[in-house]
């Protein structure tokens, strides 16, 4: 199996780097910042580390590659899927791993199916510096099968999804929302609680309650609680949010809950569950949709 990249950067040198200490010799890279003033340096240093041949030209990896994993922003995925197409040949893996929107992985399949090539929607769900070519990785789309049986022997941890593509990157994109957005409420946090001078005896209260329980049963708990209690949450939310406009920090994060619990508060499950807090999230969802 010839492997290549198209994009050469964090994520196409954490893969190759693991896929070399797996053996995989000979993978070819073509990434457009060799040759920057200011980039094409760092380029070089992975280029020898992963110990990958980069090449002048994305042509000069498709023709000799029969898996091209393709790692470019997710705002230049269907821009490049449409410049790599006139040099595409059938039988081809085309690998899509960039967090661009599921409509647009489908819009990159529709391109390339038509030349014979095998369309996969990759979307990963881990740290590349921490599991390199190993990052837990959802695929879906006609190649999903191939792409699994070609890189068995190294060790990739592939979940197969389903023939349709943007399916992976829709769950990826779900799971973002938290993954995204718990930073950003951190960071929030932290301007707050750095400027009123309390930020060790926020994190302590914090850390008590979070590490009281899994995460299955603090999720369940926020969640349920919420659900009962959001009409006063949300009016704690906008003391919240006048406390941040007094320090003259914007109120984001706050902003964006107070506005979800009102939106929960709506769908008056206090009243459906009679003021008790149900047992499970499922309640919750189930109640909201009715």
């Amino acid at each position: 199996m010839k492997l290549g990249f198209i994009g050469f950067g964090e994520v196409g040198f954490e893969m190759a780097t693991g896929f070399k200490g797996e053996g995989l010799e000979g993978i070819l890279a073509y990434d457009v910042m060799q040759g920057h003033p200011q980039f094409g340096a760092l380029l070089q240093e992975r280029v020898a580390k992963s110990g990958v041949t980069l090449v002048a030209a994305p042509e000069d990896v498709l023709s000799q590659v029969d898996v091209v994993i393709v790692a470019v922003p997710g705002d230049k995925a269907l821009e490049t899927a449409k410049g790599l197409k006139k040099d595409l040949k059938a039988g081809l893996l085309y690998v899509d791993v960039s967090a661009s929107s599921p409509d647009v992985k489908k819009k990159i399949d529709a391109e390339v199916k038509d030349l014979g090539v095998d369309f996969v929607d990759g979307a990963m769900l881990g740290s590349l510096p921490l599991y390199k070519h190993k990052v837990p990785t959802l695929i879906s789309g006609q190649g999903k099968d191939r792409l699994a049986e070609v890189m068995a022997p190294y060790h990739m941890k592939l979940e197969k999804i389903s023939d349709v593509p943007g399916e992976a990157t829709a769950i990826k994109l779900i799971r973002s929302i938290f993954m995204k957005g718990l930073p950003a409420l951190f960071v929030e946090v932290l301007e707050a609680a750095s400027q009123m001078k309390v930020d060790h005896l926020v994190l302590q209260s914090l850390a008590g309650t979070m590490n009281a329980c899994p995460f299955e049963e603090t999720f369940n708990r926020l969640v349920t609680g919420s659900a009962v209690h959001a009409a006063r949450r949300a009016h704690e939310m906008l003391n919240v949010m006048e406390m941040l406009n007094g320090l003259h920090i914007k109120p984001t994060m706050a902003q964006a809950t107070h506005e979800r619990l009102n939106w929960l508060a709506s769908k008056n499950i206090k009243e459906k569950f009679n003021g008790k807090t149900p047992a499970t999230w499922q309640e919750v969802v189930t109640a909201w949709q009715e």
